[in-house]
């Protein structure tokens, strides 16, 4: 079988190793515009959930990960300039740079043998010599535009303005503040993820980007806006701009997963919202599912796409509703930051999305939903089951 994939990040190269790992006569190629080296981005986070099914999937390059890995076991959640800690069961997730990341998933590629090319944008899909071709290639992905009939597009966009940015320093823990200034809504999240670099999302929501005039701001001048902002968390250093981009988030759904030969993972399938920190993690995820269905169905193209779908499509609906719930409340944050104290405003934040109870943070986080119960902040209906 001749396999064309789409994008050489981590779900694209990710999916190329499986493969040559497991069917020893599968042809693989990848196609990547960007080049080798680039550094877009900053530091990217993967779950210890995600970590576990990504080493029972290639242990070998799961264990690279793993050591090039900043683990933090504790969050912070600020409403106003009230922090409140949070501290995960385990170990926690796991962050990389994104550039490293990719780094240990081209090396595993290489060893493989498996042909990569950079700075390579295909001019048409129609030229590939490929039984398969796979859309790695993102949000704005060329495999799926060149066919949105066939995939059943739909596209929309949130309001809320965000931006990436990095801090040349590794912050203490991961940490989400949510702050009123000047009559705007803000948001930072930020976590480490090496020895000298964290990852800084800077957030705010449209009523505030129009009534502090930012869409006529230079991007420098929202920058600086942010850093005065958030100038305590900051402690004096700059934010560090890197393609970083002001942008709102684009909400990507595919009614079919395949057209013909042709094949969506990750982003290019769904977009999930940065705001439950597991893009990178999902798209693998996709990567694994479609390896296993292809590696099933050996020589029938048509046979492993309905596998990968009937197998993966549950459990990625169960993410990408987390997604929708989690990026639902955070348009509507100016309504969350004026309406609950500190303790009520973590509180709704850890169930914002329906996957976690009450029930569950019990199990997870016992001292918490104490902390919450002496501070009055669970609705009248969770108070009993609290105690």
């Amino acid at each position: 079988m001749k396999v064309a994939i789409v994008g050489g990040g981590p779900s694209g190269l990710f999916l190329a190793i499986l493969l040559r790992q497991r069917l020893a006569d599968v042809d693989v190629t990848v196609y990547e515009q960007n080049p080798r080296d680039a550094t877009f981005g900053f530091g990217v986070v993967l779950a210890d959930t995600g970590l576990s099914r990504l080493r029972a999937a290639a242990p070998d390059v799961c264990a690279d990960l793993e050591r090039a890995m900043v683990f933090t076991g504790c969050q912070t959640i600020v409403l106003g300039r009230t922090p409140v800690r949070i501290q995960r069961p385990g170990k926690g997730g796991g962050a990389i740079p994104r550039i490293r990341l990719l780094e240990i998933l081209q090396a595993h590629a290489q060893r493989l043998g498996i042909e990569v090319h950079y700075e390579h944008r295909l001019g048409s899909l129609d030229a590939l010599d490929a039984d398969l071709v796979v859309g790695a290639d993102g949000i704005n992905s060329m495999v799926r535009q060149a066919d949105e009939t066939g995939f059943q597009t739909s596209m929309s966009h949130l309001t809320n303005h965000f931006a990436w940015f990095g801090v040349a320093r590794p912050f203490e823990n991961p940490a989400l503040v949510f702050r009123e200034y000047r009559g705007g809504y803000f948001v930072a999240h930020y976590y480490p993820y090496s020895d000298g670099m964290s990852t800084f999302v800077a957030e705010c929501d449209h009523q505030t980007w129009l009534d502090l005039g930012m869409q006529d701001m230079s991007d420098e001048a929202r920058k600086a806006l942010f850093e005065t902002v958030f100038a305590d968390e900051l402690a004096g250093d700059a934010l560090v701009s890197n393609n970083s981009q002001w942008r709102q988030f684009p909400v990507v759904r595919n009614a079919r997963w395949h057209a013909g030969n042709r094949v969506l993972i990750g982003d290019a399938l769904t977009s999930a919202h940065f705001s439950i920190g597991s893009g990178t993690r999902i798209a693998m995820e996709d990567a694994i599912a479609l390896a296993d269905a292809i590696v099933a169905h050996p020589g029938d193209v048509a046979g492993a796409l309905r596998a990968y779908e009937t197998a993966r499509k549950p459990e990625k609906a169960k993410l990408i509703d987390a997604s929708e719930a989690s990026y639902t409340w955070y348009e509507d944050i100016r309504r969350w930051i004026s309406s609950y104290t500190p303790h009520e405003f973590v509180y709704r934040f850890m169930t914002r999305t329906g996957r976690v109870d009450l029930e569950r943070l019990k199990r997870q986080f016992p001292e918490l939903v104490a902390e919450f119960a002496a501070a009055g902040a669970l609705p009248d209906g969770d108070l009993a089951g609290a105690r």
